[in-house]
């Protein structure tokens, strides 16, 4: 069984773009619990609450390499890439990014111009 510690959130998580807010129990590179997992980033992480196992979490989010602007994992928010960047961000500086990065963020920004539920018209 968890200890209490554990269990016991250490904060809210709340994304500075799309506000997606969720109790988090652990901030940075070794979650707790975990058999040689060693995150690329210090995370904002929550114990998987779908699962009993103890070692499985999901990250939530991490700060922006640039702005240091708290952002989820999502991928209408931020991108990795070495480091975790907000879509801002990667934006405003989309010519110092590989060319396969740049294609991804244009596919993202066309995903998000097609409405929920409705398939775009380019297969």
């Amino acid at each position: 069984m968890a200890s209490e510690a554990e269990r016991r959130p250490q904060g809210v998580f709340e994304c500075q773009l799309c506000a997606l807010s969720a109790p988090y129990s652990y901030v940075g590179q070794k979650p707790p619990n975990t058999r040689s997992v060693i995150l690329l980033e210090e995370s904002y992480v929550l114990k998987d609450p779908f699962t009993a196992d103890r070692d499985k979490f999901l990250v939530l989010g991490s700060r922006c390499s640039v702005c240091s602007r708290l952002v989820c994992v999502g991928p209408e928010c931020s991108l990795f890439y070495t480091k975790r960047f907000c879509l801002p961000c990667v934006w405003e500086n989309i010519d110092a990014f590989p060319q396969e990065i740049r294609q991804d963020v244009e596919k993202r920004k066309a995903l998000a111009r097609t409405p929920c539920g409705k398939p775009s018209s380019r297969t």
